[in-house]
């Protein structure tokens, strides 16, 4: 079956929603630890989640980039990841799903919430023809999401690495193993509609 262009895919249980993002470790190794974001992570700054992790690999370099060394999967309350879908505005313009030009930027700037949707990563971390949703959560959402959507933070730079060894030891299937199950997460119908010009 083809992957429609636009789907949101991500590990989700009947309540949460896993996503990922990548620190330095002196945020994500105690944010891993405590459950939670420390206070040295800033609530006033946008911050983007994404539930695939092969973007996430991609987007990091498998937690080896500066300030991403350490990866982690943060489960958040679906009710949560529902409220920043609907309050979102999609990152760019796109001509006939915004009225016009200023009218997307009035949208931009009310918005606490912003989408892209760039191509989705295979296990070489090249792009495929479907996309990945990127989710930035600024504001109020952002505030949401650090103390009452998360409902925990798992340090998974580990599994990274072992992916990744797997991968360059040309061990694609077994790296495959090791993935988390990401499955097509639902949303009501025209829940997306607002978020899914074409890119």
């Amino acid at each position: 079956m083809t992957t429609p262009k636009y789907q949101i895919r991500a590990a989700h249980t009947d309540s949460t929603v896993t996503v990922y993002q990548a620190y330095a470790p002196e945020i994500g190794l105690p944010a891993a630890r405590e459950g939670r974001f420390p206070a040295a992570w800033k609530r006033d700054r946008m911050t983007w989640i994404k539930p695939s992790f092969l973007w996430m690999m991609y987007r990091c370099g498998w937690g080896t980039k500066e300030s991403q060394e350490t990866v982690v999967a943060v489960e958040i309350t679906r009710e949560g990841f529902a409220w920043a879908l609907e309050h979102a505005c999609l990152s760019h313009y796109e001509r006939g799903l915004h009225a016009d030009r200023a009218a997307w930027q009035r949208q931009l700037r009310r918005a606490p919430a912003r989408v892209q949707w760039d191509p989705e990563r295979d296990l070489r971390l090249q792009p495929l023809p479907h996309r990945s949703l990127q989710l930035g959560l600024a504001g109020e959402a952002a505030r949401r999401y650090a103390d009452e959507w998360t409902v925990s933070i798992t340090d998974v730079t580990p599994l990274a690495r072992t992916v990744h060894e797997r991968v360059r030891a040309g061990e694609l299937e077994a790296a495959r193993e090791l993935l988390p199950r990401e499955r097509p997460y639902p949303v009501r119908d025209g829940a997306l509609a607002h978020l899914t010009g074409a890119a």
